[in-house]
């Protein structure tokens, strides 16, 4: 009997791909966070609504439901120094190219965990 392998559809499951596929491509694999985190955002989609919330307010909050830990980019930090300090050697698209080469070392992900950038850094509370 062959296996069914086909992943149901999911708006907010589709929304969080596309986000990290742009933002946080080194874990695009990680396809245990993205189901659980799209079903949260469900979940709290369809509690505000029974709750009598508008179906805007209703996705605003599922929104913050699913991008909850993500607002910062390690990638996009990289991406962004490289075009930036970079402009001449590293011309576009290859910032974008070597982010994931950089992202997977272990001198790069040392300095990240040194500063202990989050997503209240990000947002610049």
């Amino acid at each position: 009997m062959k296996k069914n392998n086909k992943q149901e559809l999911s708006y907010f499951r589709l929304k969080l791909e596309s986000y990290m596929s742009e933002h946080h491509p080194e874990r695009m694999n990680d396809t245990e966070f993205i189901t659980s985190r799209a079903d949260m955002a469900l979940t709290a989609y369809c509690d505000a609504v029974a709750q009598g919330f508008t179906h805007p307010e209703a996705e605003s909050m599922a929104s913050e439901v699913l991008y909850q830990g993500l607002h910062f980019s390690k990638y996009d930090t990289l991406v962004s120094v490289l075009e930036n300090e970079f402009e001449r050697e590293l011309p576009v698209p290859l910032p974008e190219r070597l982010a994931p080469i950089l992202l997977s070392n272990k001198a790069v992900q040392a300095t990240f965990d040194k500063f202990g950038w989050t997503d209240t850094l990000a947002s610049g509370e």
